[in-house]
């Protein structure tokens, strides 16, 4: 089970209005580069201990988003405050003194890996970086201790990344996320490149080590059913955008906008008469390209409840419920 979160203390991360646009060249001469819209004004908080589930489909800017509240992205746009320093628009030596705190495990264990290191080396390397007065003894004994605590045998500090499965590797990165024990921890995709049986462990590994050292995070998956297991809250993105924000109890069984009820009818039920007799939402159309997106709303083109005023105007973030959130003038009439 998830751990419980106090929201009456100050949100340890606030973002405002963020904003992450890529130039891309016309090739035309004397015409200016498009802005590719990768996320277009998106504001959240979270609080000490609490997981931030990002959901939506490849290409809606989920990832983009994480790098962005790093500062591993320029911002085009917006506030990214962490525990009340505004950290927007600092390079990578004024960063310094916050990546102890704020730290990222990848999509793909492997490639996430120096080939050329070993994992004691890997896992060591945060260390070194931020603390070059540790011997190495400290430095070695810190990571055997990290390595159980992620279910790796000490004796496996010598080894390289390609003698390891693709869930060992995962929890190497685990390991070099934790090894400065952050406060916050941006999980990208982080079981999507593994089997279903060693996303469960590694799904159980991050939870438990939230509990142990509580950790917030911003967990990004295009699978609900995982995000639906691991989260406190949940927002749901379209081309960008913010369409949804709530707690995933009142999410999942009283979605308001028309894009999180179709991505909710398409999770599997375990129970095969109740999904043989489930009603599924199908979406027409393609998504739209960042480069042109919709005026509006940028769900209209795609939209069953969809008219005129959709097209003139973009609707707001607004609070419908206690601690729900939706962006859509005609939520009410589903």
């Amino acid at each position: 089970m998830s751990m419980s979160v106090n929201t009456t203390e100050n949100p340890i991360l606030s973002v405002n209005g963020l904003k992450v646009y890529f130039p891309i060249d016309s090739g035309k001469l004397f015409v200016p580069p498009t802005p590719l819209k990768a996320v277009d004004d998106v504001s959240f908080s979270i609080y000490s201990g609490e997981t931030l589930g990002i959901v939506g489909e490849s290409g809606c800017g989920k990832s983009t988003l994480g790098r962005g509240v790093l500062q591993l992205l320029d911002l085009s746009g917006g506030q990214v405050v962490w525990q009340g320093d505004h950290i927007e628009g600092l390079g990578p030596k004024e960063m310094i003194s916050y990546r102890k705190e704020l730290q990222i495990i990848f999509q793909d264990p492997l490639a996430s890996l120096n080939p050329r290191m070993t994992i004691g080396d890997i896992i060591a390397e945060p260390l070194t970086v931020h603390y070059p007065e540790l011997g190495n003894g400290e430095k070695k004994e810190r990571v055997a201790e990290m390595m159980e605590q992620v279910g790796l045998l000490p004796l496996m500090i010598n080894r390289y990344p390609h003698e390891f499965s693709g869930g060992q590797c995962q929890r190497i990165g685990v390991a070099r996320a934790m090894i400065l024990k952050p406060k916050l921890i941006v999980c990208d995709e982080p079981v999507s490149a593994l089997d279903v049986s060693i996303q469960a462990q590694i799904i159980n590994l991050i939870q438990e080590l939230q509990k142990t050292f509580g950790l917030s995070l911003i967990f990004i998956s295009h699978d609900l059913s995982i995000v639906r297991h691991i989260s406190h809250r949940i927002m749901v993105l379209y081309l960008g955008n913010v369409m949804e924000i709530a707690d995933k109890k009142n999410l999942y069984a009283a979605p308001k906008h028309p894009y999180t009820r179709a991505l909710i009818s398409a999770v599997p039920i375990p129970d095969p008469d109740k999904e043989k007799n489930k009603q599924r939402i199908v979406l027409e159309g393609d998504l739209p390209s960042p480069l042109a997106p919709p005026s509006g709303c940028v769900f209209r083109t795609r939209c069953p409840l969809a008219q005129p005023l959709c097209a003139k105007q973009k609707p707001a973030l607004t609070e419908v419920a206690a601690n729900h959130q939706v962006a859509c003038h005609f939520w009410e009439q589903q």
